[in-house]
């Protein structure tokens, strides 16, 4: 099973990244457990200084949010499917 994290702090960036990625999971049909994140250390020890990021099975695909079609396609490159 894909492990999928976003990273964020609770802004509205963040939010949306989530929930993007939950709707993607469950409209593909992956098997990835989806975790939000919000520890400031934690996500600290991923070299991450800005939020929201996207972490697949502890790899940093993304940070920010490009919008839904980019986050799809990273977490397919990733082979999160």
């Amino acid at each position: 099973m894909t492990n999928i994290k976003v990273l964020g702090t609770g802004c509205v960036a963040c939010k949306r990244l989530l929930a993007d990625v939950k709707a993607m999971v469950t409209k593909n049909n992956w098997q990835a457990q989806v975790e939000y994140v919000t520890d400031l250390p934690t996500i600290i020890s991923y070299n991450v200084m800005s939020t929201p990021a996207l972490v697949v099975d502890e790899k940093v695909l993304l940070i920010g949010h490009p919008g839904a079609a980019k986050v799809e396609l990273a977490l397919m490159k990733a082979a999160a499917v």
